[in-house]
């Protein structure tokens, strides 16, 4: 009896076992999973603060980047973007139509801006970048041609408590008839959204539109689609835009600061845990983190305990003084993501330390930022001091100078902003022909390396030394002939003979820009290459044409007046071969300020110091026809054809802006003189009085242009190793050249 109660007993708890598994396990595995969870949240380790890709683990960017108060979350955040920018998935090839712009190849990129309305008020910073565009030569003022599509409207300050916010625009874009959904479109935002959450909302559906914005998070950007565009003040130069801090080979590279910061602490609202933790890394030696809460009409209302003692220690750091002086620069984030300490750090060749989760950095579709900054975490800011310390000397000066390359390439002015925006979009559209990422990211910069004369590195003069290669061994000889042949003993007919003795010269064209048609072949002289003549169409700008008969690397510009020895040719060349991306020639011209015109001069006087060396004479790379052609606007190729004056200047300020060096003077047996012409031939565009004082005009129209002034002073003079030495002339190379 005793067995039978113990085997029910037995039952009953089985039962109860079974009822409990299959009811209560959902409440068993919930437990399960919490104690599992907080033990996890225990032990897993902080992840490496240069790590982005273990951000999302731990924190959400948008929880990150909410205030405490506020009450929207952030899923109603995501909610509320999407509303917002419909298309978030665009790509080029379903939110863009490649037909509008493939209609004359490369030529067929063309922008059109939308005439502003009357009553329209358009900001200064809009203002340039309107203006940027209508001085490109990718303008067009007929829609029909366009490519791409910009609003006259100012869209750049999307806050509505700005003075700047444009309302109703939802109802205004729909009016016009290009618009399409956006399609096409190409839209300028600096600032987005309003107090307390500063989203990306622009207040108005963009539909298809690309988006060229500031403080883009990397959730929002469309890759390969939208482009990211720096934060700049509407103080910021149209263009050109001071040069660079850095000068050439400075050392030490390390600078009396190691890190500094100055700027803004907010007190409340997004952004503020970023700035309000800065103190923590101040040491008032050589880490400066300065910041100060006194700013807007309210600040004495929210003021915290630290406001008085920052607002002392705040004033007594110069800011200049602080960015000429240290080796890296603090960019934390401000209200948005980007913030204008990151272009003034680039300029000041101070290396940027971004401590601002989630920002896409700018024209980061074809810019390397691991070469030039250094992105930190908002929440590893202790880490940062420490992290920067252990930077080598040689990673310093590497990221320093390549901060000058990136600001003097695409930041140092509105036009250049614009236009790298422009040449990414037309990159995207035409593809099979575009710049690779070693020409964005080296010297010159994409904007000066033009993928329609070629796609290979190889065929430029900028990278021959990076990739260990060497110019041909040949040149082509180029003579610009204005005065009809009369005479065989014309000076044209002796340098032909000059020219052609040389053992480099592979042929020889002659731009015929004479009146009078060119002579036949049996009238020019016997020579051992190949001869020829081609129509200049009375253009002065046609000696720069990339013409297809040019087959060589080397061009030897000559004026059918000029004078020179066989030997001086040969000379020249070998030096050009050494100095590939610059002009190697004889008869230097110099350039000068003078403080009582506040203009530039230019002057022929024979000194030590040179900054132009004419074309008359001289070798140069033939992708400088090529873009001297396609680079250069209308308006001043115009001007040089309407004067038949200053190519050679031009030309000159082209190549120094690509390459920030001076032209090389090499030596001649004698000066270079302009030779009279013959009796009953056109006179010599020099003998003109007004000749002197276009060339002056010239100058000071052509910085205009470029906005500042490209050319640089040089004092180097290469001769042969025995010129002029008191030796035998049977020991001399080049023996008529280096006679003493």
């Amino acid at each position: 009896m005793q067995a039978r109660k113990k085997y029910v007993l037995l039952g009953l708890c089985a039962c109860c076992w079974l009822v409990l598994f299959y009811c209560g396990g959902g409440v068993q595995l919930r437990l399960l999973r919490l104690l599992t969870r907080h033990r996890s949240d225990i032990l897993r380790p902080w992840p490496n603060w240069t790590d982005r890709a273990f951000l999302p683990r731990y924190a959400h960017l948008d929880e990150l980047q909410t205030d405490p108060g506020s009450a929207e979350s952030p899923r109603q955040r995501r909610q509320a973007w999407s509303t917002v920018y419909r298309d978030s998935r665009c790509r080029m090839d379903t939110c863009f139509d490649f037909s509008r712009c493939r209609r004359r190849g490369r030529e067929g990129f063309r922008v059109y801006i939308y005439p502003a309305e009357k009553g329209d008020r358009v900001s200064e910073s809009y203002r340039k970048i309107l203006t940027s565009i209508a001085e490109s030569r990718y303008y067009t003022p007929d829609p029909r041609e366009a490519c791409l599509f910009v609003l006259g409207i100012d869209t750049l300050d999307r806050d509505q408590l700005s003075g700047q916010f444009v309302p109703n625009m939802d109802e205004r874009i729909r009016s016009f008839p290009s618009w399409n959904d956006g399609r096409n479109h190409l839209i300028f935002n600096l600032y987005s959204g309003t107090w307390p959450n500063y989203t990306e909302d622009l207040g108005f559906n963009v539909g298809q539109a690309i988006l060229a914005k500031a403080s883009l998070n990397t959730e929002h950007f469309r890759p390969g689609f939208d482009v990211s565009i720096p934060l700049f003040s509407k103080d910021h130069p149209q263009k050109g835009g001071e040069r660079g801090w850095l000068l050439r080979n400075t050392t030490p590279p390390r600078r009396k600061y190691l890190l500094m910061f100055k700027g803004k602490r907010y007190l409340t609202g997004i952004g503020s845990d970023t700035r309000n933790a800065l103190h923590h890394i101040h040491n008032g030696k050589d880490i400066v983190s300065l910041t100060t809460c006194r700013h807007g009409k309210d600040w004495e209302k929210h003021k915290d305990a630290r406001c008085d003692h920052d607002n002392l220690e705040y004033e007594r750091f110069d800011y200049q003084e602080l960015l000429h002086n240290s080796t890296f620069c603090l960019v934390p984030r401000g209200r948005r993501l980007g913030s204008f300490r990151f272009l003034e750090s680039l300029q000041a060749a101070c290396i940027p330390v971004l401590l601002s989760n989630g920002w896409e950095l700018p024209f980061s579709d074809v810019i390397q930022w691991n070469q030039a900054v250094i992105e930190g975490d908002e929440r590893l800011l202790l880490q940062v001091p420490s992290t920067v310390r252990a930077v080598p000397n040689k990673r310093v000066l590497q990221l320093r100078q390549r901060t000058q390359m990136l600001w003097d390439a695409y930041f140092s002015s509105v036009d250049k902003i614009v236009l790298t925006t422009l040449e990414i979009i037309k990159d995207r559209v035409f593809s099979h022909v575009s710049r690779n990422r070693y020409m964005w990211n080296y010297l010159p910069g994409g904007l000066l390396v033009l993928p329609e004369f070629s796609t290979h590195l190889a065929h430029f003069p900028f990278y021959y030394l990076g990739l260990g290669v060497s110019p041909g061994h040949e040149f082509t000889a180029v003579i610009h002939a204005v005065s009809p042949l009369v005479s065989q003993s014309q000076p044209i007919m002796k340098l032909l003979q000059v020219v052609s003795r040389s053992k480099y010269c592979s042929q020889i064209i002659i731009l015929w820009n004479s009146e009078k048609p060119p002579p036949s072949r049996s009238k020019w002289p016997p020579m051992p290459v190949p001869l020829v003549v081609t129509d200049g169409r009375r253009k002065t700008t046609s000696r720069f044409l990339p013409h297809v008969a040019i087959e060589t690397e080397a061009v030897l510009s000559l004026d059918e007046d000029t004078v020179l020895l066989t030997s001086e040719v040969n000379f020249a060349f070998l030096v050009w071969r050494s100095f590939p991306d610059r002009i190697v020639g004889y008869p230097p011209r110099s350039h000068f300020w003078d403080p009582l015109k506040h203009a530039w001069g230019y002057t022929s006087k024979w000194t030590n110091e040179y900054s132009i060396v004419l074309t008359g004479a001289a070798f140069y790379h033939r992708y400088y026809n090529f873009l001297f052609s396609h680079y250069l606007p209308q308006s001043l190729r115009t001007l040089v054809d309407r004067t038949s004056n200053c190519e050679d200047i031009l030309m000159n300020f082209l190549v120094s802006a690509a390459t920030h060096l001076p032209p090389v003077k090499v030596a001649q047996r004698k000066q270079y003189k302009e030779v009279p012409p013959p009796q009953g031939t056109k006179s010599a565009p020099w003998a003109n009085p007004e000749h002197f004082t276009q060339r002056q005009e010239c100058v000071n129209t052509f910085a205009s242009w470029f906005g500042y002034m490209p050319l640089v002073h040089s004092q180097l003079r290469l001769d042969p190793v025995l010129f002029k030495d008191q030796v035998s002339v049977l020991r001399k190379k080049y023996k008529d050249l280096e006679r003493a």
